[in-house]
């Protein structure tokens, strides 16, 4: 599978969001836009009300939120919701949210969670991210070993899209490539560059060399 970049969006204000987004917009394919509650990782960002009336794109909202369904609902468009497993009491309510909106569901694992946690709800997805940072804050080191998570999931899901979020730079981005990985969720290692376009071009370029023959 071809690598695809996607670029993470962690702000806190309405200006910030909508200048990232133009920033990315017609570059990518598809734009993440972090949410984070304060509840379920220690960190807030822009709330609900900051999310209205975005350019036309097509967005990936990760829901590092408490009741997921309840911010989802509010949220229309075919867009992709990533939710985290550990926030899952039941699937059904989470389900029916994205249904009433016209998304797409995904799933989200942090790394202390056992892979095991996620397999049964995989079959409704059609997207898993899978952490190699714990959630919260951006600039963090990449965490090599989440990518015996990766590598299973690909073996058990040959199809599946597998999404990798957390200090993914121009030195990791092959190993979680090459792991299996080929959705490639990017911050700093793009918005913190002069040249956006040619950090999203030198990151799947790095991706598609691949290192799988260095260690870590």
């Amino acid at each position: 599978m071809e690598p695809e970049v996607i670029p993470a969006i962690l702000v806190k204000s309405r200006e910030d969001l909508l200048r990232r987004i133009g920033q990315v917009r017609g570059l990518v394919r598809e734009i993440q836009i972090d949410i984070m509650d304060g509840i379920f990782v220690p960190n807030k960002t822009i709330g609900i009300d900051g999310l209205h009336d975005l350019p036309e794109a097509l967005y990936e909202f990760h829901w590092m939120v408490k009741d997921p369904e309840r911010w989802i609902e509010k949220i229309r468009g075919p867009n992709m919701h990533l939710v985290h497993v550990e926030t899952i009491t039941t699937l059904d309510a989470v389900e029916a949210a994205v249904k009433k909106v016209g998304g797409r569901l995904g799933l989200a694992i942090n790394p202390e969670t056992p892979l095991e946690k996620l397999l049964p709800f995989v079959p409704k997805a059609e997207r898993v991210l899978v952490m190699t940072v714990r959630p919260g804050f951006s600039g963090q080191k990449y965490i090599y070993e989440m990518e015996h998570k990766v590598r299973k999931l690909r073996e058990l899901f040959p199809a599946l899209d597998i999404e990798v979020d957390g200090g993914v730079n121009n030195e990791t981005v092959s190993h979680a490539y090459s792991s299996g990985a080929n959705l490639l969720a990017a911050a700093s290692a793009i918005f913190a560059q002069e040249d956006i376009k040619g950090a999203i071009a030198r990151l799947k370029e790095r991706a598609l060399k691949g290192c799988s023959h260095e260690t870590h």
